[in-house]
């Protein structure tokens, strides 16, 4: 799943340990999501997506629904 977590993170001039702090998580975890090499729960997700006050749907991209509105 791709996602905009480090757009959004760079935008506030917060580094991974900073951003990791607030949402109560590792750097590692941080770097991991921005990386697409982990997928947070969904109560993760949702803690992202308040901390940047976004919807879940701006921050994080299903491939289903990215290919779908390629196909539209």
């Amino acid at each position: 799943m791709e996602n905009r977590v480090e757009e959004f993170r760079k935008q506030m001039s917060l580094r991974q340990e900073e951003f990791a702090q607030a949402i109560k998580v590792s750097r590692q975890t941080v770097s991991s999501i921005e990386n697409g090499k982990y997928n947070p729960s969904l109560e993760l997700a949702f803690t992202i997506a308040d901390f940047f006050g976004k919807n879940i749907e701006e921050i994080f991209i299903h491939q289903k629904r990215k290919e779908q509105n390629k196909n539209e």
